[in-house]
């Protein structure tokens, strides 16, 4: 679905975004970071603890926006509806218990979305913003998915992208 939105925004003309690949788009509850590999199984269970009663929720992909606004974008995104206020208490359970294990809790609100494209460094602010436009302006069918267990997630960085590998998943009960 996501892919075939990207598919029709990329032939809007602007090549001035790099595209998430479809398989790479992700929900991030809690960046880390680099972590050693030895603290894996110690992250693993701050999860696990943290996830404890949480049942799965059914989220929605809907809508199109923007960082960090319209007329200078960084990023594009897509949005998150459904059961959100369930998803923003397993997030912050997420974020709490890892927190007693030394990754600091974060300091900005918890904004749910899936970039699906960044904007290339040396890109005007006349592209910019004609890039904000396209994206706003841009309209696709809501659909709905379940999430059923949190992973954590390794990526590591190539000149294509990022590839992701699962360290661990959680089910949510």
């Amino acid at each position: 679905m996501l892919d075939g939105l990207q598919e029709r925004l990329k032939s809007s003309g602007c090549s001035c975004a790099r595209w998430v690949r479809p398989e790479g788009i992700h929900l991030t509850l809690k960046f880390l970071g680099d972590i050693p590999l030895n603290r894996t199984a110690e992250v693993t269970g701050a999860i696990e603890e943290s996830v404890r009663g949480i049942a799965p929720m059914n989220l929605k992909i809907a809508g199109l926006g923007v960082f960090p606004n319209p007329r200078a974008v960084r990023v594009a995104w897509v949005g998150i509806g459904g059961e959100v206020d369930k998803l923003r208490v397993l997030q912050s359970k997420v974020d709490a218990g890892l927190d007693r294990i030394g990754f600091a809790a974060e300091e900005r609100l918890f904004t749910p979305h899936l970039t699906i494209a960044r904007v290339n460094k040396y890109v005007s602010t006349e592209e910019r913003g004609r890039f904000g436009r396209i994206i706003t302006g841009a309209d696709f069918p809501p659909f709905t998915f379940q999430v059923s267990s949190v992973s954590l997630m390794q990526s590591r960085l190539e000149k294509k992208g990022a590839i992701y590998s699962r360290i661990s998943s959680t089910v949510l009960e």
